[in-house]
């Protein structure tokens, strides 16, 4: 079971992705259009042209794990844009508020703390 929590790396892509491709084809898409290793244990989200569905890609130390959400009336109204960027990084609040169909930009949490050396 894949479990979100704060020290996870999430990366959004910003163009979106044929939802033909399954595991593979989305580890390929990783590494040759985003520039990162889906081996890392980064969450990889992506979703479709018609913002109708969204896929999550994460490899757990053992194998991939591929999740897919597609809503059944409406579109998600929040993606990233970027004339540069291929990825936006989200924490993980912020990726349960866009499974949820709102406005990850919006969410207000806690940051995140560090311990400081005296």
């Amino acid at each position: 079971m894949i479990q979100l929590t704060t020290h996870m790396r999430i990366l959004v892509a910003i163009e979106p992705a044929d939802f033909r491709k399954g595991i593979d084809g989305l580890a390929g898409l990783c590494r040759a259009r985003l520039n990162q290793d889906p081996f890392q244990g980064t969450v990889f989200v992506f979703r479709n042209r018609r913002a109708t569905a969204i896929k999550i890609l994460v490899y757990d130390g053992q194998g991939f794990w591929l999740c897919q959400k597609r809503l059944s009336k409406g579109r998600f109204p929040f993606w990233p844009q970027s004339v540069t960027a291929t990825t936006r990084r989200l924490e993980a609040h912020q990726l349960t508020v866009l499974l949820s169909g709102g406005d990850p930009t919006a969410a207000q949490g806690v940051p995140q703390w560090r311990q400081l050396d005296a």
